[in-house]
Protein backbone atom coordinates (compact mmCIF):
# COMPACT_ATOMS: atom_id res chain seq x y z
CA UNK A 1 0.00 0.00 0.00
CA UNK A 2 2.80 2.39 0.95
CA UNK A 3 4.66 1.85 -2.34
CA UNK A 4 1.45 2.28 -4.36
CA UNK A 5 0.76 5.67 -2.72
CA UNK A 6 4.32 6.91 -3.04
CA UNK A 7 4.58 5.85 -6.68
CA UNK A 8 1.35 7.66 -7.59
CA UNK A 9 3.07 11.02 -7.77
CA UNK A 10 5.94 12.93 -6.30
CA UNK A 11 3.44 15.16 -4.50
CA UNK A 12 1.85 12.25 -2.70
CA UNK A 13 5.28 10.88 -1.82
CA UNK A 14 6.06 14.25 -0.26
CA UNK A 15 2.82 14.14 1.73
CA UNK A 16 3.61 10.67 3.08
CA UNK A 17 7.11 11.85 4.04
CA UNK A 18 5.71 14.80 6.03
CA UNK A 19 3.18 12.60 7.83
CA UNK A 20 5.80 10.03 8.79
CA UNK A 21 8.41 12.62 9.78
CA UNK A 22 6.05 14.20 12.27
CA UNK A 23 5.50 10.90 14.03
CA UNK A 24 1.88 9.99 13.33
CA UNK A 25 2.14 6.29 14.26
CA UNK A 26 -1.39 5.33 13.28
CA UNK A 27 -1.00 6.76 9.78
CA UNK A 28 2.40 5.08 9.43
CA UNK A 29 0.84 1.67 10.11
CA UNK A 30 -2.09 2.45 7.82
CA UNK A 31 0.09 3.51 4.87
CA UNK A 32 2.54 0.64 5.26
CA UNK A 33 -0.23 -1.96 5.35
CA UNK A 34 0.29 -2.83 9.02
CA UNK A 35 -2.40 -3.89 11.45
CA UNK A 36 -4.43 -0.89 12.64
CA UNK A 37 -7.01 -0.41 15.35
CA UNK A 38 -9.46 2.46 15.53
CA UNK A 39 -8.15 5.76 14.06
CA UNK A 40 -5.99 7.76 16.47
CA UNK A 41 -5.19 11.40 15.78
CA UNK A 42 -1.83 12.87 16.77
CA UNK A 43 -1.82 15.55 19.49
CA UNK A 44 -3.48 18.80 18.31
CA UNK A 45 -0.16 20.69 17.97
CA UNK A 46 1.35 17.86 15.90
CA UNK A 47 -1.71 17.73 13.63
CA UNK A 48 -1.49 21.49 13.14
CA UNK A 49 2.21 21.24 12.16
CA UNK A 50 1.47 18.45 9.68
CA UNK A 51 -1.27 20.47 7.99
CA UNK A 52 0.87 23.61 7.78
CA UNK A 53 3.79 21.68 6.28
CA UNK A 54 1.52 20.00 3.73
CA UNK A 55 0.48 23.38 2.37
CA UNK A 56 -2.62 25.39 1.43
CA UNK A 57 -4.98 22.49 0.64
CA UNK A 58 -4.43 20.80 3.98
CA UNK A 59 -4.60 24.11 5.83
CA UNK A 60 -8.03 24.50 4.23
CA UNK A 61 -8.86 20.93 5.35
CA UNK A 62 -7.90 21.88 8.91
CA UNK A 63 -10.08 24.99 8.74
CA UNK A 64 -13.04 22.91 7.59
CA UNK A 65 -12.43 20.32 10.31
CA UNK A 66 -12.49 23.11 12.87
CA UNK A 67 -16.17 23.54 11.96
CA UNK A 68 -16.99 19.91 12.89
CA UNK A 69 -17.27 19.58 16.68
CA UNK A 70 -19.32 16.47 15.96
CA UNK A 71 -16.13 14.79 14.71
CA UNK A 72 -13.29 16.23 16.80
CA UNK A 73 -12.78 16.89 20.54
CA UNK A 74 -12.73 20.46 21.83
CA UNK A 75 -8.92 20.76 22.04
CA UNK A 76 -8.60 19.99 18.31
CA UNK A 77 -11.33 22.49 17.43
CA UNK A 78 -9.52 25.24 19.38
CA UNK A 79 -6.16 24.49 17.75
CA UNK A 80 -7.47 24.22 14.20
CA UNK A 81 -9.70 27.30 14.51
CA UNK A 82 -6.62 29.53 14.57
CA UNK A 83 -5.01 27.72 11.63
CA UNK A 84 -3.88 30.07 8.86
CA UNK A 85 -1.70 29.34 5.86
CA UNK A 86 1.67 31.07 5.92
CA UNK A 87 1.79 31.48 2.17
CA UNK A 88 4.19 33.92 0.49
CA UNK A 89 2.67 35.95 -2.36
CA UNK A 90 3.18 34.80 -5.94
CA UNK A 91 5.42 36.96 -8.12
CA UNK A 92 3.50 39.51 -10.21
CA UNK A 93 4.74 38.11 -13.52
CA UNK A 94 3.01 34.79 -12.81
CA UNK A 95 -0.15 36.50 -11.57
CA UNK A 96 -0.23 38.72 -14.65
CA UNK A 97 -0.33 35.66 -16.91
CA UNK A 98 -3.43 34.35 -15.11
CA UNK A 99 -5.18 37.75 -15.31
CA UNK A 100 -4.47 38.14 -19.03
CA UNK A 101 -5.81 34.62 -19.70
CA UNK A 102 -9.11 35.50 -17.94
CA UNK A 103 -9.74 38.89 -19.58
CA UNK A 104 -11.60 39.36 -22.85
CA UNK A 105 -9.49 42.41 -23.63
CA UNK A 106 -5.87 43.18 -22.94
CA UNK A 107 -4.79 44.18 -19.46
CA UNK A 108 -3.96 47.69 -20.68
CA UNK A 109 -7.37 48.17 -22.32
CA UNK A 110 -9.23 47.03 -19.19
CA UNK A 111 -7.39 48.78 -16.36
CA UNK A 112 -6.00 52.28 -16.02
CA UNK A 113 -3.58 51.01 -13.38
CA UNK A 114 -2.83 47.87 -11.35
CA UNK A 115 -0.88 47.72 -8.09
CA UNK A 116 1.68 44.98 -8.60
CA UNK A 117 2.12 44.49 -4.85
CA UNK A 118 -0.68 42.32 -3.37
CA UNK A 119 -2.74 43.68 -0.50
CA UNK A 120 -3.47 40.15 0.76
CA UNK A 121 -2.25 36.61 0.05
CA UNK A 122 -4.08 33.43 1.02
CA UNK A 123 -3.94 29.70 0.40
CA UNK A 124 -6.21 29.88 -2.66
CA UNK A 125 -5.68 33.36 -4.09
CA UNK A 126 -4.09 36.75 -3.62
CA UNK A 127 -5.65 40.20 -4.01
CA UNK A 128 -4.42 43.27 -5.90
CA UNK A 129 -5.87 46.76 -6.11
CA UNK A 130 -6.62 48.18 -9.57
CA UNK A 131 -8.41 51.06 -11.27
CA UNK A 132 -10.74 50.57 -14.21
CA UNK A 133 -10.70 52.79 -17.28
CA UNK A 134 -13.82 54.57 -15.99
CA UNK A 135 -12.00 55.52 -12.78
CA UNK A 136 -13.62 53.01 -10.39
CA UNK A 137 -11.31 51.29 -7.93
CA UNK A 138 -11.67 47.49 -7.79
CA UNK A 139 -10.12 44.54 -6.03
CA UNK A 140 -8.70 41.70 -8.15
CA UNK A 141 -8.79 38.33 -6.45
CA UNK A 142 -6.56 36.06 -8.56
CA UNK A 143 -6.25 32.30 -8.16
CA UNK A 144 -2.71 31.10 -7.46
CA UNK A 145 -1.09 29.67 -10.63
CA UNK A 146 -0.82 25.88 -10.86
CA UNK A 147 -3.08 25.31 -7.88
CA UNK A 148 -5.50 22.97 -9.68
CA UNK A 149 -2.85 20.30 -10.31
CA UNK A 150 -1.71 20.22 -6.69
CA UNK A 151 -5.29 20.13 -5.41
CA UNK A 152 -6.28 17.20 -7.64
CA UNK A 153 -3.26 15.22 -6.43
CA UNK A 154 -4.11 16.00 -2.82
CA UNK A 155 -7.76 15.10 -3.34
CA UNK A 156 -6.74 11.71 -4.79
CA UNK A 157 -4.72 10.91 -1.68
CA UNK A 158 -7.43 12.13 0.70
CA UNK A 159 -9.95 9.84 -1.04
CA UNK A 160 -7.55 6.89 -0.84
CA UNK A 161 -6.94 7.40 2.88
CA UNK A 162 -10.70 7.84 3.44
CA UNK A 163 -11.32 4.46 1.78
CA UNK A 164 -8.72 2.85 4.04
CA UNK A 165 -10.16 4.40 7.20
CA UNK A 166 -13.69 3.43 6.09
CA UNK A 167 -12.74 -0.21 6.73
CA UNK A 168 -12.68 0.50 10.48
CA UNK A 169 -15.72 0.82 12.75
CA UNK A 170 -14.95 4.53 13.19
CA UNK A 171 -14.85 5.08 9.43
CA UNK A 172 -18.10 3.21 8.85
CA UNK A 173 -19.97 4.94 11.67
CA UNK A 174 -18.97 8.47 10.66
CA UNK A 175 -19.09 7.63 6.93
CA UNK A 176 -15.59 8.97 6.34
CA UNK A 177 -15.86 8.52 2.58
CA UNK A 178 -18.85 10.90 2.46
CA UNK A 179 -17.03 13.42 4.65
CA UNK A 180 -14.04 13.29 2.30
CA UNK A 181 -16.35 13.87 -0.66
CA UNK A 182 -17.96 16.78 1.19
CA UNK A 183 -14.53 18.33 1.68
CA UNK A 184 -13.48 17.87 -1.93
CA UNK A 185 -16.72 19.48 -3.14
CA UNK A 186 -16.22 22.43 -0.77
CA UNK A 187 -12.64 22.82 -1.95
CA UNK A 188 -13.56 22.73 -5.62
CA UNK A 189 -16.35 25.23 -4.97
CA UNK A 190 -13.75 27.64 -3.54
CA UNK A 191 -11.72 27.26 -6.74
CA UNK A 192 -14.67 28.53 -8.76
CA UNK A 193 -14.76 32.27 -8.11
CA UNK A 194 -18.07 32.64 -9.96
CA UNK A 195 -19.64 30.61 -7.14
CA UNK A 196 -18.15 32.98 -4.58
CA UNK A 197 -19.46 35.90 -6.63
CA UNK A 198 -23.00 34.46 -6.56
CA UNK A 199 -22.71 33.94 -2.79
CA UNK A 200 -21.57 37.55 -2.37
CA UNK A 201 -24.48 38.88 -4.41
CA UNK A 202 -27.02 36.79 -2.50
CA UNK A 203 -25.64 37.86 0.88
CA UNK A 204 -25.68 41.49 -0.22
CA UNK A 205 -29.34 41.30 -1.32
CA UNK A 206 -30.40 39.57 1.89
CA UNK A 207 -28.72 42.17 4.12
CA UNK A 208 -30.11 45.06 2.09
CA UNK A 209 -33.64 43.70 2.60
CA UNK A 210 -33.15 43.31 6.35
CA UNK A 211 -35.61 44.83 8.83
CA UNK A 212 -32.98 44.80 11.58
CA UNK A 213 -29.98 46.36 9.82
CA UNK A 214 -29.63 49.84 8.40
CA UNK A 215 -28.26 49.65 4.83
CA UNK A 216 -25.75 52.41 5.53
CA UNK A 217 -24.14 50.48 8.41
CA UNK A 218 -23.21 47.10 6.94
CA UNK A 219 -22.15 46.44 3.35
CA UNK A 220 -20.87 43.70 1.07
CA UNK A 221 -18.82 44.59 -2.04
CA UNK A 222 -20.54 44.66 -5.43
CA UNK A 223 -19.36 42.19 -8.04
CA UNK A 224 -18.19 43.28 -11.48
CA UNK A 225 -19.70 40.45 -13.51
CA UNK A 226 -18.26 41.65 -16.81
CA UNK A 227 -14.74 40.79 -15.63
CA UNK A 228 -15.34 37.94 -13.15
CA UNK A 229 -14.41 34.39 -14.20
CA UNK A 230 -13.65 31.09 -12.50
CA UNK A 231 -10.09 32.22 -11.65
CA UNK A 232 -10.54 35.99 -11.43
CA UNK A 233 -12.95 37.77 -9.08
CA UNK A 234 -13.35 41.51 -9.66
CA UNK A 235 -15.31 43.44 -7.05
CA UNK A 236 -15.82 46.90 -5.63
CA UNK A 237 -12.86 48.30 -3.70
CA UNK A 238 -13.90 49.25 -0.17
CA UNK A 239 -11.32 51.40 1.58
CA UNK A 240 -10.82 50.63 5.25
CA UNK A 241 -8.86 48.75 7.92
CA UNK A 242 -9.42 45.45 9.75
CA UNK A 243 -12.22 45.91 12.26
CA UNK A 244 -10.17 45.10 15.36
CA UNK A 245 -7.45 47.58 14.32
CA UNK A 246 -9.84 50.53 13.81
CA UNK A 247 -9.84 53.78 15.82
CA UNK A 248 -13.66 54.18 15.63
CA UNK A 249 -14.03 57.87 14.89
CA UNK A 250 -17.47 57.85 13.28
CA UNK A 251 -18.95 61.39 13.58
CA UNK A 252 -22.40 59.85 14.09
CA UNK A 253 -21.29 58.81 17.58
CA UNK A 254 -19.67 62.17 18.48
CA UNK A 255 -16.34 60.52 19.05
CA UNK A 256 -17.73 58.07 21.64
CA UNK A 257 -15.69 55.02 20.65
CA UNK A 258 -17.12 52.77 23.40
CA UNK A 259 -20.68 53.41 22.24
CA UNK A 260 -19.71 52.76 18.64
CA UNK A 261 -18.04 49.45 19.55
CA UNK A 262 -21.20 48.38 21.36
CA UNK A 263 -23.34 49.34 18.34
CA UNK A 264 -21.05 47.43 15.96
CA UNK A 265 -21.17 44.31 18.13
CA UNK A 266 -24.98 44.40 18.16
CA UNK A 267 -25.05 45.06 14.42
CA UNK A 268 -22.93 41.98 13.69
CA UNK A 269 -25.08 39.80 15.94
CA UNK A 270 -28.25 40.97 14.19
CA UNK A 271 -26.68 40.35 10.77
CA UNK A 272 -25.66 36.78 11.55
CA UNK A 273 -28.83 35.94 13.46
CA UNK A 274 -30.78 36.98 10.38
CA UNK A 275 -28.55 34.93 8.08
CA UNK A 276 -28.82 31.76 10.15
CA UNK A 277 -32.39 31.89 11.49
CA UNK A 278 -34.26 33.77 8.74
CA UNK A 279 -32.39 33.54 5.43
CA UNK A 280 -30.97 30.02 5.85
CA UNK A 281 -27.86 31.27 4.04
CA UNK A 282 -24.92 32.53 6.08
CA UNK A 283 -21.29 33.61 5.86
CA UNK A 284 -19.48 30.71 7.53
CA UNK A 285 -16.08 32.33 8.11
CA UNK A 286 -16.50 35.74 9.78
CA UNK A 287 -12.99 35.84 11.28
CA UNK A 288 -11.39 39.27 12.02
CA UNK A 289 -9.59 39.34 8.67
CA UNK A 290 -12.92 39.28 6.80
CA UNK A 291 -14.48 42.23 8.66
CA UNK A 292 -13.31 45.78 7.85
CA UNK A 293 -14.11 49.21 9.27
CA UNK A 294 -14.48 51.60 6.33
CA UNK A 295 -13.50 55.25 6.28
CA UNK A 296 -17.16 56.33 6.14
CA UNK A 297 -18.00 54.37 9.31
CA UNK A 298 -19.62 51.35 7.64
CA UNK A 299 -18.70 47.73 8.35
CA UNK A 300 -17.74 45.60 5.35
CA UNK A 301 -17.97 41.82 5.14
CA UNK A 302 -15.59 40.07 2.71
CA UNK A 303 -14.79 36.59 1.40
CA UNK A 304 -17.92 34.53 0.78
CA UNK A 305 -15.96 31.47 -0.33
CA UNK A 306 -17.21 29.45 2.65
CA UNK A 307 -20.96 29.66 3.25
CA UNK A 308 -23.57 27.50 4.93
CA UNK A 309 -27.18 26.69 4.03
CA UNK A 310 -30.02 25.53 6.26
CA UNK A 311 -33.39 24.12 5.19
CA UNK A 312 -36.54 25.53 6.90
CA UNK A 313 -36.97 22.50 9.17
CA UNK A 314 -33.38 22.72 10.43
CA UNK A 315 -33.77 26.47 10.92
CA UNK A 316 -36.86 25.96 13.07
CA UNK A 317 -35.24 23.26 15.22
CA UNK A 318 -32.02 25.26 15.52
CA UNK A 319 -33.92 28.34 16.64
CA UNK A 320 -35.68 26.36 19.37
CA UNK A 321 -32.38 24.69 20.31
CA UNK A 322 -30.73 28.08 20.79
CA UNK A 323 -33.66 29.14 22.96
CA UNK A 324 -33.42 25.97 25.07
CA UNK A 325 -29.68 26.58 25.57
CA UNK A 326 -30.29 30.21 26.51
CA UNK A 327 -32.95 29.07 29.01
CA UNK A 328 -30.70 26.21 30.25
CA UNK A 329 -33.46 23.64 29.55
CA UNK A 330 -31.76 20.23 29.40
CA UNK A 331 -34.90 18.20 28.63
CA UNK A 332 -35.94 20.35 25.68
CA UNK A 333 -32.33 20.46 24.48
CA UNK A 334 -32.28 16.63 24.40
CA UNK A 335 -35.53 16.45 22.41
CA UNK A 336 -34.33 18.98 19.84
CA UNK A 337 -30.89 17.40 19.33
CA UNK A 338 -32.57 14.06 18.61
CA UNK A 339 -34.94 15.78 16.16
CA UNK A 340 -32.07 17.59 14.49
CA UNK A 341 -29.96 14.48 14.01
CA UNK A 342 -31.98 11.23 14.27
CA UNK A 343 -29.40 8.66 15.48
CA UNK A 344 -28.52 5.72 13.25
CA UNK A 345 -28.21 3.53 16.37
CA UNK A 346 -30.21 3.42 19.61
CA UNK A 347 -29.28 6.23 22.00
CA UNK A 348 -29.59 6.15 25.78
CA UNK A 349 -31.92 9.12 26.10
CA UNK A 350 -31.68 9.25 29.90
CA UNK A 351 -27.88 9.36 29.74
CA UNK A 352 -27.98 12.08 27.07
CA UNK A 353 -30.40 14.23 29.08
CA UNK A 354 -28.33 13.73 32.23
CA UNK A 355 -25.17 14.92 30.47
CA UNK A 356 -26.98 17.98 29.10
CA UNK A 357 -28.35 18.70 32.58
CA UNK A 358 -24.87 18.41 34.14
CA UNK A 359 -23.49 20.75 31.49
CA UNK A 360 -26.19 23.39 31.83
CA UNK A 361 -26.14 23.25 35.65
CA UNK A 362 -22.63 24.65 35.54
CA UNK A 363 -24.14 27.85 34.15
CA UNK A 364 -27.10 28.14 36.55
CA UNK A 365 -25.16 30.13 39.15
CA UNK A 366 -23.36 32.36 36.63
CA UNK A 367 -24.41 35.84 35.73
CA UNK A 368 -25.69 35.89 32.15
CA UNK A 369 -22.80 38.20 31.18
CA UNK A 370 -20.34 35.53 32.30
CA UNK A 371 -21.66 32.88 29.92
CA UNK A 372 -19.44 32.10 26.93
CA UNK A 373 -22.27 31.22 24.58
CA UNK A 374 -20.18 29.83 21.71
CA UNK A 375 -18.29 27.54 24.13
CA UNK A 376 -21.63 26.35 25.51
CA UNK A 377 -22.87 25.54 21.98
CA UNK A 378 -19.65 23.63 21.24
CA UNK A 379 -20.06 21.64 24.46
CA UNK A 380 -23.62 20.71 23.52
CA UNK A 381 -22.37 19.40 20.15
CA UNK A 382 -19.52 17.55 21.86
CA UNK A 383 -21.99 15.73 24.11
CA UNK A 384 -24.00 14.77 21.03
CA UNK A 385 -20.77 13.46 19.47
CA UNK A 386 -19.85 11.40 22.55
CA UNK A 387 -23.30 9.79 22.38
CA UNK A 388 -22.76 8.75 18.74
CA UNK A 389 -25.21 11.30 17.31
CA UNK A 390 -24.14 12.51 13.88
CA UNK A 391 -24.79 16.23 13.75
CA UNK A 392 -25.27 17.76 10.24
CA UNK A 393 -22.10 19.45 8.97
CA UNK A 394 -23.82 22.81 8.47
CA UNK A 395 -24.55 22.94 12.19
CA UNK A 396 -20.80 22.85 12.79
CA UNK A 397 -20.44 25.79 10.42
CA UNK A 398 -23.07 27.64 12.48
CA UNK A 399 -21.17 26.94 15.68
CA UNK A 400 -17.93 28.15 14.09
CA UNK A 401 -19.58 31.35 12.83
CA UNK A 402 -21.08 32.03 16.28
CA UNK A 403 -17.70 31.43 17.95
CA UNK A 404 -15.92 33.85 15.59
CA UNK A 405 -18.67 36.41 16.01
CA UNK A 406 -18.66 36.22 19.82
CA UNK A 407 -14.86 36.50 19.91
CA UNK A 408 -14.91 39.66 17.79
CA UNK A 409 -17.86 41.16 19.71
CA UNK A 410 -16.27 40.57 23.12
CA UNK A 411 -13.02 42.11 21.90
CA UNK A 412 -14.93 45.22 20.85
CA UNK A 413 -17.25 45.25 23.87
CA UNK A 414 -16.11 43.27 26.97
CA UNK A 415 -19.68 43.43 28.35
CA UNK A 416 -21.20 41.96 25.19
CA UNK A 417 -23.52 39.03 25.87
CA UNK A 418 -25.25 36.99 23.19
CA UNK A 419 -28.18 35.60 25.27
CA UNK A 420 -29.29 39.08 26.37
CA UNK A 421 -29.04 40.48 22.85
CA UNK A 422 -30.66 37.54 21.14
CA UNK A 423 -33.87 37.17 23.19
CA UNK A 424 -35.72 40.17 21.66
CA UNK A 425 -34.86 39.00 18.15
CA UNK A 426 -36.01 35.45 18.88
CA UNK A 427 -39.31 36.81 20.23
CA UNK A 428 -39.86 38.72 16.99
CA UNK A 429 -38.97 35.68 14.87
CA UNK A 430 -41.45 33.47 16.76
CA UNK A 431 -44.14 36.13 16.35
CA UNK A 432 -43.51 36.28 12.62
CA UNK A 433 -43.72 32.48 12.40
CA UNK A 434 -47.09 32.51 14.19
CA UNK A 435 -48.80 35.34 12.30
CA UNK A 436 -46.69 35.34 9.12
CA UNK A 437 -45.46 38.28 7.08
CA UNK A 438 -49.04 39.39 6.31
CA UNK A 439 -51.21 38.93 9.44
CA UNK A 440 -54.47 40.04 7.77
CA UNK A 441 -54.03 37.67 4.84
CA UNK A 442 -53.19 34.81 7.24
CA UNK A 443 -56.30 35.56 9.31
CA UNK A 444 -58.57 35.61 6.25
CA UNK A 445 -57.06 32.35 5.00
CA UNK A 446 -57.72 30.72 8.38
CA UNK A 447 -61.34 31.97 8.42
CA UNK A 448 -61.86 30.55 4.93
CA UNK A 449 -60.43 27.17 6.02
CA UNK A 450 -62.76 27.12 9.05
CA UNK A 451 -65.74 27.95 6.80
CA UNK A 452 -64.88 25.11 4.39
CA UNK A 453 -64.45 22.73 7.30
CA UNK A 454 -67.84 23.71 8.79
CA UNK A 455 -69.57 23.10 5.45
CA UNK A 456 -67.91 19.74 4.82
CA UNK A 457 -68.02 18.29 8.35
CA UNK A 458 -71.78 17.42 8.54
CA UNK A 459 -71.66 15.51 5.27
CA UNK A 460 -68.48 13.63 6.32
CA UNK A 461 -69.98 12.74 9.75
CA UNK A 462 -73.13 11.47 8.00
CA UNK A 463 -71.05 9.24 5.70
CA UNK A 464 -69.10 7.87 8.68
CA UNK A 465 -72.26 7.02 10.64
CA UNK A 466 -73.83 5.42 7.57
CA UNK A 467 -70.84 3.10 7.09
CA UNK A 468 -70.76 2.18 10.77
CA UNK A 469 -74.48 1.24 10.80
CA UNK A 470 -74.26 -0.65 7.51
CA UNK A 471 -71.10 -2.52 8.66
CA UNK A 472 -69.19 -1.45 5.55
CA UNK A 473 -66.54 0.52 7.46
CA UNK A 474 -63.06 -0.84 6.81
CA UNK A 475 -59.74 0.12 8.38
CA UNK A 476 -56.61 0.00 6.27
CA UNK A 477 -53.59 -0.29 8.55
CA UNK A 478 -50.04 -0.06 7.25
CA UNK A 479 -47.31 -1.02 9.72
CA UNK A 480 -43.86 0.20 8.70
CA UNK A 481 -41.10 -2.41 8.43
CA UNK A 482 -43.67 -5.26 8.78
CA UNK A 483 -43.00 -6.74 5.34
CA UNK A 484 -39.32 -7.59 6.03
CA UNK A 485 -40.38 -9.27 9.29
CA UNK A 486 -43.04 -11.31 7.45
CA UNK A 487 -40.51 -12.43 4.84
CA UNK A 488 -38.03 -13.41 7.54
CA UNK A 489 -40.69 -15.49 9.35
CA UNK A 490 -41.69 -17.19 6.08
CA UNK A 491 -38.06 -18.05 5.36
CA UNK A 492 -37.55 -19.45 8.86
CA UNK A 493 -40.74 -21.54 8.63
CA UNK A 494 -39.77 -22.90 5.21
CA UNK A 495 -36.31 -23.89 6.42
CA UNK A 496 -37.76 -25.55 9.51
CA UNK A 497 -40.23 -27.53 7.37
CA UNK A 498 -37.41 -28.45 4.99
CA UNK A 499 -35.32 -29.67 7.93
CA UNK A 500 -38.21 -31.81 9.23
CA UNK A 501 -38.62 -33.42 5.80
CA UNK A 502 -34.88 -34.15 5.54
CA UNK A 503 -34.87 -35.63 9.05
CA UNK A 504 -37.90 -37.75 8.25
CA UNK A 505 -36.24 -39.14 5.10
CA UNK A 506 -33.11 -40.06 7.05
CA UNK A 507 -35.11 -41.77 9.83
CA UNK A 508 -37.27 -43.67 7.30
CA UNK A 509 -34.21 -44.83 5.38
CA UNK A 510 -32.57 -45.99 8.63
CA UNK A 511 -35.69 -47.93 9.70
CA UNK A 512 -35.98 -49.68 6.30
CA UNK A 513 -32.28 -50.51 6.25
CA UNK A 514 -32.35 -51.95 9.75
CA UNK A 515 -35.54 -54.03 9.47
CA UNK A 516 -35.45 -55.55 5.99
CA UNK A 517 -33.42 -58.48 4.76
CA UNK A 518 -34.72 -58.42 1.19
CA UNK A 519 -32.43 -56.91 -1.41
CA UNK A 520 -35.50 -56.06 -3.46
CA UNK A 521 -36.59 -53.51 -0.86
CA UNK A 522 -33.10 -52.48 0.30
CA UNK A 523 -32.72 -50.05 -2.64
CA UNK A 524 -35.51 -47.89 -1.18
CA UNK A 525 -33.29 -46.95 1.80
CA UNK A 526 -30.51 -45.94 -0.61
CA UNK A 527 -32.88 -43.69 -2.54
CA UNK A 528 -34.14 -42.10 0.69
CA UNK A 529 -30.56 -41.52 1.95
CA UNK A 530 -29.57 -39.96 -1.41
CA UNK A 531 -32.63 -37.68 -1.43
CA UNK A 532 -31.99 -36.62 2.18
CA UNK A 533 -28.33 -35.86 1.40
CA UNK A 534 -29.23 -33.81 -1.66
CA UNK A 535 -31.94 -31.82 0.11
CA UNK A 536 -29.72 -31.31 3.17
CA UNK A 537 -26.85 -29.95 1.07
CA UNK A 538 -29.30 -27.72 -0.79
CA UNK A 539 -30.58 -26.33 2.54
CA UNK A 540 -27.07 -25.66 3.84
CA UNK A 541 -26.04 -23.97 0.59
CA UNK A 542 -29.15 -21.72 0.74
CA UNK A 543 -28.34 -20.69 4.32
CA UNK A 544 -24.70 -19.90 3.41
CA UNK A 545 -25.75 -17.84 0.38
CA UNK A 546 -28.18 -15.80 2.50
CA UNK A 547 -25.36 -14.73 4.81
CA UNK A 548 -27.36 -15.85 7.88
CA UNK A 549 -25.12 -18.76 8.87
CA UNK A 550 -24.16 -17.17 12.22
Amino acid sequence: MFSRIVQTSSRQGEIVEVVLRNGWDYMRRLLTGGKVDEPKLPPPAVLRNILVELGPVYVKLGQLLSTRPDLLPAEYIDTLSALQAEVPPVDWLEVEIVIRQQLHQSLEETFASVNYRPVAAGSIAQTHRATLKDGRDVALKVQRPGLEIVIEQDIALIRLIARLVSQTDFGQYYDIVSIAEEFTQALRAELDFTQEAHNTDLLRRNLQASRWIEPNRLTVPEINWDLTTEKLLVMEWLDGVPLLAANFANPAFDGNADREREEISTLLLKAFFQQICLDGFFHADPHPGNLFYLRDGRIALFDCGMVGRLDPRTQQILLELILSIVNLDAKRCTQLVLQLAPPAHPVNRIKLETEFDQLLRRYYSLNISQVNFSKLVYEVLQIARSNKIRIPGNLGLCAKAIANLEGIARTLDPNFNIPNKIRPMMTEVFQRQIVGEAPLAALLRTVLDVKNLSLQSPRQVEMLLDRVTSETLQWNLSVRELEPVRRALDTSANRLSFSVVVGSLIIGAAIISANTQSSQVYWVSDVLFAAASFLGLWLIWGIIRSGQLK
